[in-house]
């Protein structure tokens, strides 16, 4: 929620204060700006709406023109107050800090290291990468170097959030809960398991992290491919089974080291996590796929 409240404060304090310069409005503008670009970039936006974070742009707009209506006329530039000078260094703070982490989550669209491409594991329905990029700001994954561009991904309803209510115990409010699961890719099924039960949450079991799973090694990558975190006694393939793209594999569920129910997928090679494309797209955090 503060993703929300936090950008709409500084919008609201950008039309609201009194100014006696432009110059002081530029400042208190752009740490706004920077603030707004950051929650929008990086906010986990599937928990309160997706498409808030377009509200969010419109009153941006709408903020600096009632604001500038108030000041235009203004002078550029006085001199300010011992209070003005304390606000002005504040805000310019702000524009250091969130801007370095924009530039980072910027940096976080991208990667320089080689892919491969694989099939998106799930059908029918609009899907939202929560954590998805080639750094923190976007995705924690990339601290742990094994899952460094692993992708976490949930199912919007018709709201645009992931589930029905804030955090609910019940599995089935949860849209991706239940959803098919089919193979990202031609190989061979290294690892599986079924058998480990689904955590109402917040509840998780740290001793299995990827709970019910399957490891799959797919064809001409050299790379090995986790799908984690499945429901109970819904894996179809073990160990040694053939598959090929779009073969049913299982269903989304909420076993193992998991806050919810929700898509786990990454890619190994020689232990180290590489980067997954699909239709040739590197997705981030607050990506769709549909």
């Amino acid at each position: 929620m503060i993703q929300f409240v936090l950008p709409i404060t500084f919008i609201v304090m950008l039309w609201k204060e009194k100014k006696t310069s432009q110059s002081e409005w530029l400042i208190q503008l752009l740490a706004t700006i920077m603030i707004v670009s950051w929650t929008f970039q990086t906010g986990r936006w599937d928990w309160i709406g997706y498409y808030l974070r377009y509200l969010l742009i419109i009153m941006l707009f709408i903020g600096v023109f009632l604001s500038w209506k108030k000041i235009k006329k203004l002078p550029f530039h006085i001199k300010f107050t011992q209070k003005q000078k304390t606000s002005a260094g504040i805000h310019v703070f702000l524009i250091v800090v969130f801007g370095f982490n924009n530039v980072a989550a910027l940096i976080g669209n991208f990667t320089q290291q080689q892919a491969i491409e694989l099939t998106f594991p799930l059908k029918d329905g609009t899907y939202y990468v929560g954590h998805g990029g080639s750094h923190t700001q976007l995705n924690y994954h990339n601290a742990y170097e094994p899952q460094q561009f692993a992708l976490d991904i949930v199912k919007l309803n018709k709201l645009g959030t992931r589930t029905t209510g804030f955090y609910p115990k019940e599995l089935d409010k949860y849209a991706i809960y239940g959803e098919p699961l089919y193979s990202p890719c031609d190989g061979e099924v290294l690892e599986s398991r079924s058998n480990l039960p689904d955590w109402t949450p917040p509840d998780k079991d740290a001793e299995h992290p990827e709970g019910n799973y399957v490891a799959l090694a797919c064809d001409n990558t050299n790379s090995i491919v986790y799908i984690a975190h499945m429901q109970q006694d819904s894996v179809k393939v073990e160990e040694g089974d053939r598959v090929k793209v779009a073969d049913p594999i299982g269903w989304v569920g909420n076993s193992g080291n998991t806050s919810e129910p929700h898509l786990h997928i990454h890619a190994e090679k020689d232990g180290i996590g590489i980067p997954i494309t699909f239709n040739e797209a590197f997705l981030v955090r607050n990506n769709l796929v549909k």
